[in-house]
């Protein structure tokens, strides 16, 4: 690898739903999605095809809508919706950057965006442009978690970048326990047998089936996909060994 290069080619960037909107919030907040909008411009500024999964959690929850009495298959379709809301959201965001994009999803809805691809999709890559994928796999039962996992095998990323409101993976809820602690390197199989909320089980086996690496890393800091993308030891790194 030359002096400079980036370690990675393509990537797979997972974003949740509370990357749309403020803590604590739900809806779209259009500073939040600024700020996503401009670490992806600023990492696909080192030459790296980025493509990004993006989730719906903060337009509408299709486990929580479940929860409380409503048919799964319907919940879930309506969560799938919610994620291209937040797509089309980043999209005019990036584009607003002067980034090339295309938004694929794995339900049809031409008016919009491009129905999912796999060929088409490594196209726009090769092209330099950011692909949104959104829709989640276009079933229901299955997380944006578990799509990032198969869309990243499907596409050829190199790596997983999954993108929250914390520095890493702990062995509790930072957020809660004071003394919890920070992992900067886990295989899969520990993350399995700790039941440690990283993603899902679905999306970690997958994984460890296909050796693709998960980096887990606050999007919240400033620079930090870019770090990321460098090669910059930050956040926790899951990887067969």
């Amino acid at each position: 690898m030359a002096q400079g290069e980036p370690p990675f080619k393509r990537v797979l960037l997972k974003v949740t739903g509370e990357a749309f909107c403020r803590a604590g919030n739900q809806g779209i907040d259009f500073e939040a999605v600024k700020h996503l909008a401009q670490e992806i411009a600023d990492g696909k500024r080192l030459g790296v095809d980025i493509a990004v999964v993006v989730g719906g959690g903060n337009i509408f929850r299709g486990s929580v809508a479940h929860s409380k009495g409503m048919d799964r298959v319907q919940a879930d379709n309506m969560g799938m919706l919610a994620t291209m809301i937040n797509g089309l959201a980043l999209q005019s965001a990036l584009e607003g950057l002067g980034l090339e994009t295309r938004m694929l999803t794995a339900i049809a809805i031409p008016q919009l965006a491009e129905p999912y691809v796999r060929r088409r999709a490594v196209r726009h890559l090769e092209k330099g442009r950011v692909v949104i994928l959104a829709g989640g796999t276009g079933n229901p039962y299955f997380t944006t978690d578990t799509t990032a996992s198969l869309r990243a095998m499907e596409i050829g990323a190199e790596v997983i970048l999954k993108a929250t409101k914390v520095d890493g993976i702990y062995d509790a809820d930072p957020m809660k326990v004071s003394s919890a602690r920070k992992f900067t390197e886990l295989k899969f199989i520990d993350v399995l047998k700790g039941n440690l909320k990283v993603m899902d089980a679905a999306a970690i086996s997958l994984c460890m089936e296909n050796n693709v690496a998960i980096i887990v890393f606050n999007l919240t800091v400033p620079g930090n996909i870019s770090r990321v993308l460098s090669g910059e030891k930050i956040g926790t790194i899951v990887r067969e060994g």
